[in-house]
């Protein structure tokens, strides 16, 4: 993992465009590793990216953290036109305190949120990255499938109608639907800003529809979609967009090869080919 990269601010055209209404997934199933035949660009990170990742003790975790960021770079790079190395990446305020530690965001010249811009989140869990980008504020998660006595663990930190609908589902399956919830969760509020440091029990993302609640059901938090998102076995993922309406959910696979090529930009644009879209009636039916 070397290799010094010149940062310049040149910018082209970008190589994807997001439409109005566009949510793009993408994911990375695999980080580099030793094995990959060239080295991980870690010079188109900024210093505190570096810093991060040179905090972390063990290895996996610290190969992980690089190919998300690298990956995400080279996405932003492909729907900006500007070069990896050379975009800025900062922090809004936060919700709760007003602390810069908050959502991520791309900076323009100054410190202000490049408006024009997509929005972005980023999740990493185990061996598996996701990457969701859109016109409006974005959060995505992916989690593994826990262990059922992790489960039993979080339960109680749950809106009560969440451990409820928990508590219906037979032993074997609840780990799944608790990841799925979680990830609803979890998308939820990363796209809010907060992240962990807002109430757990304070929002109900649980398989109630959104809109008008049946008797007894609570409502999502207004003004958002919330969908489950189709990825690798063995994880649940989840997106959710500052938007009232439906959005359209395209999701691309990140090959690995696109962490260390010269042409990452061809190779991501490319990606259109591996692309699997999200039907607006399964978004739909994912919230009920």
């Amino acid at each position: 993992m070397s290799g010094a990269v010149e940062r310049t601010g040149a910018a082209t055209a970008p190589a994807l465009t997001l439409a109005p209404g566009d949510l793009h997934i993408w994911v990375l199933p695999r980080p580099w590793t030793h094995t990959d035949p060239a080295p991980l660009p870690v010079g188109e990170l900024d210093d505190g990216e570096r810093d991060r990742a040179a905090g972390l003790t063990r290895t996996g975790d610290r190969v992980r953290y690089l190919s998300a960021h690298v990956a995400l770079r080279r996405l932003l790079s492909a729907y900006t036109g500007i070069e990896p190395q050379a975009l800025r990446l900062g922090r809004d305020r936060c919700p709760c305190c007003g602390g810069p530690h908050g959502r991520p965001v791309l900076l323009g010249r100054g410190r202000e949120t490049a408006q024009d811009w997509p929005q972005f989140s980023l999740s990493h869990s185990h061996q598996v990255a996701v990457v969701a980008l859109a016109g409006a504020t974005v959060g995505v998660d992916v989690q593994r499938v826990p262990p059922a006595n992790a489960v039993r663990l979080c339960l109680p930190d749950l809106h009560p109608a969440e451990q409820a609908e928990l508590a219906a589902v037979p032993g074997r399956r609840r780990p799944a639907a608790f990841a799925r919830l979680w990830t609803r969760k979890e998308a939820y509020l990363k796209g809010l800003g907060t992240g962990l440091r807002r109430d757990l029990a304070a929002d109900y993302l649980g398989t109630g529809a959104p809109g008008p609640a049946r008797r007894g059901t609570p409502h999502r938090p207004a003004g958002w979609s919330v969908t489950d998102v189709p990825g690798p076995p063995g994880h649940a993922t989840a997106a959710a967009v500052r938007t009232p309406h439906h959005y359209r959910t395209v999701v691309r696979t990140l090959t690995a090869d696109c962490l260390h090529a010269e042409d990452a930009t061809e190779l991501i644009a490319d990606s259109r080919a591996r692309v699997h879209r999200v039907p607006q009636t399964a978004a739909r039916r994912s919230q009920k």
